[in-house]
Parts: structure tokens; sequence; C-alpha cells
């Protein structure tokens, strides 16, 4: 998912149709041609070579990024089956239910600020140039009760690292759903040639911090009083791991 000659499009129209994909998520392609100003003939010819490169594609009839992040998973524990999948963009408000419950349970400031962006944006992945975001969930009949997040800046000195979250809904855990998602979310970066996948959590989120050092996380440095929550002043617990 590198952006390694991202916008080497060929032609200012094709890049004009792919940003305004990335953009928003999912599009209609005669509203994204009429919107764009482009005609007909020369839009559906655009098209075609943006599919052919597979940078995008087309379900459901609309136009969405195009990003290979494996097939949806089943899994059974004792008394629950649930899958994981990469997100698509009709998950979003799901997602964003899923982060704002779990943020009401816990302390999770990086996942609150992501729940707060792509609400902002409406849009649930991104790939272009200066970023790029996936989501991968967990669903039961459907359902989002969990997902996890991977954020990587496109900058040279950061493009070998990644930041993560990761959650799973109160009454689904205890099942493994968290740690497959850990799992699906750190192979995703593995095969995209991230080497160290990093996120912060509060000190008093003590049960995120046994989670991630059950799966091998380190901390890696702590930044006294950095939150202030409810009017105390908390410590940032910076961890990571090597992929």
């Amino acid at each position: 998912m590198k952006t390694t000659g991202m916008l080497e499009f060929g032609h200012e129209d094709r890049k004009r149709i792919y940003e305004h994909v990335e953009r928003h998520g999912a599009v209609d392609p005669d509203e994204t041609r009429d919107r764009l100003d482009l005609d007909p003939g020369g839009f559906r010819h655009h098209v075609a070579i943006l599919k052919r490169d597979g940078r995008i594609d087309e379900e459901d009839g609309t136009l969405r990024v195009t990003i290979d992040a494996g097939a949806e998973e089943e899994y059974v524990s004792e008394d629950l089956e649930f899958h994981i999948r990469p997100a698509r963009q009709e998950d979003l408000t799901g997602i964003v239910g899923a982060i704002r419950r779990v943020v009401e349970e816990k302390t999770y400031i990086e996942a609150e600020s992501v729940a707060d962006e792509i609400d902002h944006e409406n849009a649930l992945l991104r790939h272009n140039e200066l970023e790029s975001r996936m989501f991968f969930v967990a669903t039961v009949e459907d359902d989002v009760v969990g997902w996890v997040h991977l954020y990587a800046p496109e900058l040279e000195k950061l493009a070998h690292t990644a930041e993560l979250t990761v959650g799973v809904l109160e009454e689904y855990r205890g099942h493994g759903v968290g740690s497959h998602l850990l799992s699906r979310g750190l192979e995703w970066a593995g095969s995209n040639g991230y080497e160290k996948v990093y996120q912060s959590v509060p000190s008093t989120n003590e049960e995120a911090i046994a989670f991630l050092e059950a799966h091998e996380w380190e901390t890696e440095a702590i930044r006294e009083d950095h939150y202030k929550l409810n009017g105390h002043y908390v410590d940032e617990v910076m961890m990571a791991v090597e992929l």
C-alpha cells in the first residue's frame, strides 16, 4: 500500500478522478463525471484505465479505491461465530459507533480521534500521497463489534512505521475477537512493508496495556502527565511492536 509513484497517472483528468474517489470513499460514476465536468467518453476511458491499473474498482454501482487486503475469515468459539474482513465504506457508521462505545467504557484517546476524523471526512479508507488508512472489522450477524485501524503518514522518515488502534465491544470480549483483529492488522502491516507498529495509551487504561503486553508489545517510553482527564493528569504509555 506504499504510495511510490502515486501521482503518475499519465493524465490530469485520470488523477482528478482518482483523487475524487479516494476523498469520498464511494461515489456514483455519473455524479462524479458531472462534478468533474468531464465528457462521457473521456470519463469512461479514464475509469477503464484506472480499473485496468488496479487503482479503482466498481462495486454495487459505485467507484471506490482498490485496496488489496485479503478475504473474509470466519471464526467460531465456544458460543460465538464472528467474521473478520477488510472494512468497506458502508461500515463507516458501524465503526464510528463501535469506537464511541468502547471510548465510553475506557479512556482511549487515539481511537476517539480516529472516530472524529472519519466521521468528519465521511470517508473510511485513505490511500494518497500524504497518508494511508486501513481498517479491518469484526462482525457478528453483519453488525460491527470490533475494529483494527492502521494509519501511516507517507513521509520518507516515517514510512516504515504505522499507528494502530484496536477495540472490541465489551459484550463480545473473551472470545479471541481482539486477538484475531490485532493479528490481521499486523499481518497487513508486515505485508505492506511496515517494520514497526505503535500506539499510545493512557496509563489508566490498564486493560489495553495488559492486552498489548500479552501480544509481545513493549513500552518504549512514558510521557508523564501528558493527558488531563477529568481534571487529573495522566501519563501516556507509548507502546510498539517490531514486525
